[in-house]
């Protein structure tokens, strides 16, 4: 059975999608990539997202935009 990676609800954090199970905005990975943080300074600041979790929305996020790139060249 999988389990849900992502979340949104209006009860959370006024809908900004998160990682399930927490209240941790998706939003701040990526902030922590921008402020040349690693995977690591983000998991140990935010214990309540496992590394699973993070790691597959990085490669979603990789696949996005690759297929983004050949949407621009093409």
């Amino acid at each position: 059975m999988k389990q849900k990676l992502l979340s949104r609800s209006r009860d959370v954090l006024g809908g900004t999608l998160v990682f399930a199970g927490t209240r941790v905005p998706v939003q701040s990975l990526i902030d922590y990539f921008e402020e040349g943080k690693t995977l690591r300074d983000f998991l140990d600041d935010f214990p309540t997202v496992r590394k699973t979790q993070a790691v597959i929305v990085l490669e979603k996020l990789k696949l996005m935009l690759a297929r983004e790139k050949h949407a621009i060249v093409a």
